[in-house]
């Protein structure tokens, strides 16, 4: 006798013409202990039209900038966004930043926020050591994953 799936096929469909209808990439529902995601890729196919030739005396175009990577990023001692925000360096517009260059920081010390769905998420020092670096400006919006300062 075969068991019945504790996923509702119907429940699926509907998230994912909720994705069809919305400009949404993923929707995930939780419900006790079911949680259901639904993600879609978006591929987009760009037609360019043949161009005529150009002239031989038309310099080739210069190559698109690489994005360089920002300093400190491959620092062993770089502390990372654990999330997608926006990073703050203090605690309110008025008042002063958490830390500043060559601040000696204790492990476990908030040293930026970063808010994400209208919430303030602590960033703590992950180890003890000196800000030698700061990589991000106060409201700068911030990836998973990007360096945000360098302790060592």
């Amino acid at each position: 006798m075969a068991t019945k799936s504790p996923i509702d096929p119907d429940l699926v469909r509907e998230l994912a013409e909720l994705l069809n209808q919305t400009d949404l990439t993923e929707i995930e529902v939780e419900k006790g202990d079911l949680r259901v995601r639904v993600a879609r890729s978006l591929a987009t196919t760009v037609h360019v039209p043949a161009a005529a030739p150009l002239p031989v005396a038309v310099a080739a175009p210069a190559a698109a900038p690489t994005a360089e990577p920002k300093p400190g990023a491959a620092h062993p001692g770089a502390v990372t966004s654990p999330m997608v925000g926006t990073a703050y360096r203090r605690p309110s517009p008025e008042a002063k930043p958490f830390v500043e260059i060559g601040t000696m920081v204790k492990q476990g010390e908030r040293i930026l926020l970063v808010e994400a769905m209208k919430t303030f998420n602590d960033i703590v020092a992950p180890r003890a050591g000196k800000v030698t670096a700061i990589l991000v400006e106060d409201g700068q919006p911030v990836e998973y994953g990007e360096p945000l300062l360098v302790i060592e």
